[in-house]
């Protein structure tokens, strides 16, 4: 793969020079563009900046060694179809409410890909469990996290990636996930309504338990994360909806996003059997005592890993 100091150089230095280490900083990304930073500090008013274009092929090829049309980057037999295909369809596709993606880079060291993406100054969404966010706000968030998943599901994809074996994390996964079958659309809004209801009652799925094959034969008979009493009526409603043991009772991801958007405007209007339910939900929610620290089982595992489950029963909805 090209080097990234001999593209970005910004004093034109001799690529040898080893007298002080070069780093490829990201600094101020934004949908238009990914500046990168080739400097000799963490200094940005120090360095050259560069734009490198989204949609500039040529440009794109250039840095990353891959343009999103080639068969396989440049100087590089290291590297599978299917995660050029995923790249290819990342950057080619013009989501909304989806996290853009400038393209690839590679670890000098270990030599593995990895995938550029937008920074998140916040991180990742359980990073907001520890903030108080009201209900307004988090409904318009589940908004935005609704039409960007309904955006990628008209394009005809799906958010989950295929490979070979389940990988992914235990407690987000649908049911009949679980037991090796095809994924489509309808597991995504699975896992969107286990999302929905961690970020509405701020309370982690199955923390206390191992994430095991007892889990997920839990899981296909009907076991669902608690959804907490101040959760309001309606929302409570859809996630059940979303978890549904049927993939076919589940709604669409535009469904979702209408019905949150719906709620999202009653309540900023102060209106609705929604903003009614906040409000109970409000006086419930300043009662609550909340742990100071969330004890996570040992074998409670949130990251993706690969997973092999046998025999596991049909699924069926909990009758509780």
């Amino acid at each position: 793969m090209k080097s990234f100091k001999k593209i970005f150089n910004s004093n034109n230095e001799d690529e040898n020079n080893s007298t002080m280490e070069k780093r490829n900083l990201w600094k101020s990304p934004n949908i238009n563009y990914q500046y990168h930073v080739s400097s000799k500090s963490d200094n940005i008013s120090e360095s050259h900046r560069e734009p490198v274009f989204i949609n500039d092929l040529k440009k794109r090829k250039e840095v990353y060694g891959i343009c999103g049309e080639c068969n396989k980057p440049d100087n590089s037999s290291e590297i599978s179809t299917d995660f050029l295909n995923e790249i290819k369809s990342y950057i080619s596709d013009d989501f909304s409410h989806v996290i853009p993606c400038f393209g690839i880079t590679q670890d000098p060291s270990t030599k593995d890909y990895m995938i550029v993406l937008f920074y998140c100054q916040s991180g990742n969404l359980r990073n907001c469990l520890n903030k108080s966010v009201e209900y307004t706000s988090k409904i318009e968030i589940l908004s935005n996290m609704a039409n960007g998943l309904s955006n990628i599901h008209n394009s005809g994809k799906v958010h989950k990636d295929f490979h070979s074996g389940i990988y992914g994390v235990l407690p987000y996964m649908a049911p009949e996930i679980l037991r090796g079958g095809q994924y489509e659309k309808s597991a995504d809004i699975y896992s969107f309504g286990i999302i929905m209801n961690e970020y509405i009652s701020e309370e982690i799925p199955y923390n206390d338990i191992p994430h095991d094959n007892n889990l997920a034969i839990k899981i296909c008979e009907g076991l669902r994360p608690k959804i907490s009493d101040d959760t309001p009526k309606l929302i409570s409603e859809l996630i059940v909806e979303c978890w549904d043991a049927k993939p076919e009772n589940r709604p669409t991801a535009k469904k979702i996003c209408k019905k949150l958007q719906g709620w999202r405007d009653e309540a900023m209007d102060r209106t609705g059997d929604i903003y009614t339910q906040i409000k109970e939900c409000e006086k419930i929610r300043d009662n609550k005592t909340v742990p100071e620290n969330i004890q996570i089982h040992p074998q409670a595992i949130y990251t993706s890993r690969l997973l092999s489950f046998e025999n596991l029963p049909e699924p069926v909805n909990s009758n509780e």
